[in-house]
């Protein structure tokens, strides 16, 4: 009963729907078709997953190959550029110290034409000190301010070469600090570069990073071609830059030396002219020395000769005496006694004469003293004259004495004094020995 009444009560829930046999084997064969065809499509999407792995593993593997090589290519062609820009940085740095030489050279020559500045002054005011009759217009004191007009034409020109050297150091350090600035760039590209060529897939080090596409577009990316152009500017800079400095620096020197020849050349024409000047004055003062010695013994000829003529004039009044008192003695002859004879004519004869004589002695000396005057007066003048041209001849060799330090090497001075003054003058033997 329990049987028949479960049986009754599943008929009556879900009544049983019975298909035929060719329902079957369709939906049989449709199964068999759609497992054929999901394992057909199975096999391909199998295949072309084997295929794309294989094309994405040699894809990723050539990629990787081509992005090292680029990236050691590069690395390569960095440390060219960056070897080329540190010799041209080297050799710029060489310049630079050549040329701080250089200027510190051009600075110590400054300083050596202010002392000559100082010592052709002082050889100027030197000579402006001669006595009144020897302050001359002469060779010597032309060549001397000439000297002097020289000297400070080349330091003012040296002054604007060293201001110039000095703005050009400025200009290469500001140079020379964008080339370390290129260096160094260049160095942590390089070693950034170096540090991806270690990188792959099995370091520790690596992560996903999202942000890469954004900050490549929001930096300010420059084109490979620019940045050629770039390096070769900064080559250019550095080897024009390096080349000028060069020029800069051969110039100076130039200018050195042609200011230091144009110096040495005036000096010699200045001591060639002080020389000549020293030769003029001791030539006249030798010519005044012979002058001199001449008047002196002639004013001793013309002393004696007044001693003499003085003595004379004092034996003659004796002898006028005598002829006078013999007149007045006549006069008293008595009565026709009182004639002019001869004796009376020869008496009143040599009265005459003696006092023509006393009168012509008395002009003699009157003239001889008066001669013997002037040449005691001409004897102070050249005695004046002479200690002038002593004076002047004092000083123009105090002014070579001075100028003594300028010679240097080859133009040093005379080993001894006796060479000097055989070089300056001799001319003491001019003067002739009394006779």
């Amino acid at each position: 009963m329990r049987a028949h009444s479960l049986i009754k009560r599943r008929n009556n829930a879900h009544p049983c729907l019975y298909q035929s046999m060719p329902d079957w084997y369709a939906k049989q064969w449709q199964l068999r078709q759609s497992a054929d065809v999901r394992r057909s499509e199975a096999c391909q999407l199998r295949n072309s997953g084997k295929t794309v792995r294989a094309e994405a593993n040699v894809r990723t593997k050539w990629d990787t190959y081509v992005n090292n090589t680029r990236i050691a290519d590069r690395v390569t062609e960095l440390s060219r550029w960056k070897d080329t820009i540190e010799d041209l940085l080297q050799k710029l740095l060489t310049e630079m110290c050549l040329l701080s030489d250089e200027k510190a050279n051009t600075e110590k020559d400054i300083e050596s034409v202010n002392r000559l500045l100082q010592i052709v002054s002082e050889c100027i005011s030197t000579r402006d000190c001669r006595r009144v009759t020897e302050l001359t217009y002469d060779e010597a004191d032309t060549e001397l301010k000439k000297e002097l007009r020289t000297i400070a034409s080349i330091q003012e020109a040296l002054t604007k070469r060293v201001q110039a050297a000095w703005e050009k150091l400025n200009h290469l350090e500001r140079i020379k600090f964008e080339l370390n600035l290129d260096i160094e760039d260049k160095n942590d590209t390089i070693r950034i570069d170096k540090g991806n060529l270690k990188l792959d897939h099995m370091c520790a080090n690596i992560s996903y990073k999202p942000k890469t596409s954004i900050c490549a577009e929001k930096t300010n990316l420059i084109t490979y071609e620019m940045w050629l152009d770039r390096c070769h500017r900064s080559k250019m800079l550095a080897e024009s830059e390096s080349n000028d400095c060069y020029t800069f620096r051969e110039a100076t020197r130039v200018m050195r030396e042609c200011a230091w020849n144009d110096i040495k050349a005036q000096q010699d024409v200045t001591d060639y002219t002080l020389r000549k000047r020293i030769y003029q004055t001791q030539k006249a003062r030798n010519e005044l020395e012979w002058q001199k010695l001449k008047v002196q013994q002639e004013m001793e000829m013309l002393a004696k000769e007044i001693t003499q003529l003085e003595a004379t004039l004092m034996s003659k009044i004796g002898v006028v005496k005598c002829v006078e008192t013999r007149l007045e003695n006549r006069v008293y002859r008595p009565g026709s006694e009182l004639c002019k004879d001869e004796v009376e004519l020869g008496l009143q004869s040599e009265n005459l004469q003696l006092k023509q004589t006393e009168e012509d002695l008395a002009k003699v000396i009157a003239h001889t003293k008066a001669s013997y005057n002037s040449l005691e007066s001409l004897l102070m003048c050249i005695q004046s004259s002479l200690e002038d041209k002593q004076h002047s001849l004092n000083t123009d060799v105090m002014c070579l004495d001075t100028r003594a330090i300028l010679k240097k090497g080859d133009r040093s001075r005379l080993p001894n004094e006796t060479d000097r003054n055989i070089m300056l003058t001799s001319m003491e033997k001019e003067i002739p020995l009394a006779s």
